[in-house]
C-alpha cells in the first residue's frame, strides 16, 4: 500500500508545484516590469515558502538572520533544494553559475528571482560585473555559495576567494557578511545513516543522476528537515582582503557543521 501511495503523493506534489508556479509567474513578470526594488522579492519569497511546504522541506533556524541593512549571505551548498530553503527565509538575489540559466523551468524561475549569473568566460566578465554592481548599488541582498559546487554535506569545501571581491566594491561600502551553515538533520523522516540517505536531499558533484530524476526521488520521500545556522555577522571593512574574508567565513560555516560522531555512517558509493 505504501509503495502505491508514495508515487501518487509525489504526483500530487508536482501538480501543486505547477499550479503555484503558473500562478506566480505572471504576477512576478508584472512586478518586474514596474519595479525591481526590494519589494520585487516578495512574490519569490512566498513561492519559496510554498515549495518548501509542498515538498516538505522543514527548516530549523539557529541564530538570527541579519536584516537591518544590506548583506551578503555566505552558505555551504548541498542541493538545488537549498534555494527554496534559504530563499524562504532571506529576500535577495542568489549568485549562480551561468549554466543554471539554461536549466529547464528552474533557469527561468531563477531569472524571476533576479539571480546574478557568473561564468569563467572572460567575455562575460563585464556584463556580470555590471549586474552585480547594479544589485549592490540598489542595496539588495546577495546569497552566494562560494564552494563553487554542491557537496553531500559531510564537509565544507574550500571557499573560492574570488567571489568575495564583491564585498570590496565601492557599491558595497559598509556591507555586512553573514555566514550560514546548512545541514541535513532528517531525510525521509529519519536520521541520516548512509550515503543513500544523504543523496535523497543532496544533489552533489559526485552524483551521476539527472536533476529531474533526483527531484522525483525526493518527491517520493517524506521530505527533509534542514537546519540553517546563522552565524555572527562580519563587517567586510574590518577584514583586510578577500582571501582573509573567505577563510574566516569558511571557518564559521565549517565549524557550524558539527556532524555528530555518535551515529556512524556506512559510507559507500552508489
Amino acid at each position: 500500500m505504501i509503495r502505491i501511495m508514495r508515487p501518487i503523493i509525489a504526483i500530487i506534489k508536482f501538480i501543486l508545484f505547477a499550479l503555484v508556479t503558473v500562478t506566480i509567474i505572471p504576477i512576478q513578470l508584472l512586478i518586474l516590469s514596474l519595479h525591481k526594488g526590494k519589494y520585487s522579492y516578495v512574490v519569490p519569497w512566498i513561492w519559496q515558502k510554498a515549495v518548501c511546504m509542498i515538498f516538505r522541506i522543514r527548516l530549523k533556524i539557529i541564530g538570527k538572520p541579519y536584516s537591518k541593512t544590506q548583506a551578503i549571505y555566505v552558505s555551504n551548498h548541498l542541493s538545488y533544494l537549498d534555494i527554496p530553503a534559504i530563499g524562504s527565509i532571506i529576500k535577495g538575489s542568489f549568485v549562480a553559475k551561468k549554466d543554471v540559466a539554461s536549466w529547464p523551468v528552474f533557469g527561468f524561475l531563477s531569472k524571476l528571482q533576479q539571480t546574478a549569473f557568473i561564468s569563467r568566460d572572460r567575455k562575460d566578465a563585464k556584463k556580470e560585473r555590471n549586474s552585480l554592481d547594479a544589485i549592490l548599488a540598489d542595496k539588495k541582498n546577495l546569497i552566494i555559495f562560494p564552494e563553487g559546487t554542491s557537496t553531500d554535506g559531510k564537509e565544507v569545501m574550500p571557499f573560492k576567494s574570488s567571489l568575495f571581491s564583491i564585498a570590496y566594491k565601492k557599491e558595497a561600502k559598509n556591507i555586512i557578511i553573514q555566514p550560514i551553515t546548512l545541514r541535513m538533520e532528517l531525510v525521509d523522516n529519519k536520521h541520516i545513516l548512509s550515503q543513500e540517505d544523504r543523496n535523497i536531499y543532496s544533489w552533489h558533484v559526485n552524483m551521476d543522476m539527472p536533476l529531474e530524476k533526483h527531484l522525483w526521488n525526493f518527491a517520493l520521500s517524506k521530505g527533509a528537515v534542514i537546519s540553517l545556522n546563522f552565524h555572527n555577522i562580519i563587517k567586510a571593512k574590518d577584514i583586510k582582503d578577500r582571501k582573509t574574508l573567505a577563510k574566516l567565513c569558511h571557518n564559521n560555516v565549517s565549524n557550524g557543521l558539527n556532524i555528530p560522531t555518535n551515529k556512524k555512517e556506512n559510507n559507500h558509493e552508489l
